[in-house]
């Protein structure tokens, strides 16, 4: 047993084929995350508590917390009861806009994607992407394929998302894994972030649907191209496209779908 998978003791039922059975089954860990900043409640994720100091990292960035790893002053990562605790320390001007950040948050409705301002807020232009790759179907290929080796939480419970990146020839340079698709990319972008490595320098890799969420925190993290293995959203093609982001998706052994490719990087 660790954070990450714990053995679920279960009855096989034979439907296909007879053969009744107990066993233990490998599961991943969910569990509710609450995220605080500056000792101010930001808000709860259902996450894996596994690489969570990446996850931290990687949050801050998407949310817009902060601009760098360096301005984060100190982060604590705690059980408590029913969870874990994930508590960020930002430099002064940085926590300053976090807790503003916060508030609005609060006053906002449920679905947080409520009423014209909301709206607007959401549709607003990510920034332009401005790294450049060159690389092409080989490289995705040889990617996809060497994924797997990559998943070992995948492979143990069959119920975890990974995301990758990648060189631009297709060598798999880092992996992290979650249940939800959102925070293993963000575990990903921490990672990235805490080891020094640009993002522009290659291309993610997602064993997820590709919707508007998954786009707008590869844009912001400033990679040029993201590869999904299922089907993309309207709203991710569109976003995609305006921000000059190359997007792949259905990405297969046999096939994939260029979405977007604005920069006209595949080969």
């Amino acid at each position: 047993m660790n954070d990450a998978a714990i053995d679920l003791p279960v009855r096989r039922l034979g439907l296909g084929v007879p053969g009744d059975a107990a066993l233990d089954r490998c599961v991943a860990v969910e569990a509710p995350v609450s995220v605080e900043v500056g000792g101010i409640a930001y808000a709860v994720m259902m996450a894996t508590p596994a690489d969570l100091e990446d996850y931290a990292v990687g949050f801050a960035l998407s949310e817009g917390l902060i601009g760098a790893p360096a301005d984060i002053r100190r982060t604590d990562v705690q059980p408590i009861e029913g969870g874990w605790a994930l508590r960020l320390w930002l430099t002064t001007e940085r926590n300053a806009a976090a807790l503003e950040r916060a508030r609005t948050r609060v006053s906002e409705s449920s679905c947080g994607l409520c009423g014209i301002a909301n709206i607007e807020e959401v549709l607003r232009p990510l920034p332009p992407v401005t790294a450049h790759i060159g690389t092409d179907r080989i490289a995705i290929a040889a990617a996809l394929t060497a994924l797997d080796a990559h998943q070992p939480l995948g492979r143990a419970t069959g119920a975890v998302h990974a995301a990758a990146f990648c060189s631009p020839a297709g060598a798999i340079r880092l992996v992290r894994e979650d249940v939800g698709r959102h925070n293993a990319l963000d575990k990903l972008i921490g990672a990235l972030a805490r080891a020094g490595i640009d993002a522009g320098e290659g291309f993610m890799l997602l064993s997820a649907r590709c919707s508007y969420e998954l786009v707008e925190k590869t844009v912001r993290a400033g990679c040029p191209m993201l590869v999904t293995i299922s089907a993309p959203t309207s709203l991710a093609a569109t976003r995609a496209a305006a921000a000059g982001l190359t997007l792949v998706a259905l990405a297969r052994p046999d096939a994939a779908l260029v979405v977007a490719d604005p920069q006209g990087m595949i080969a």
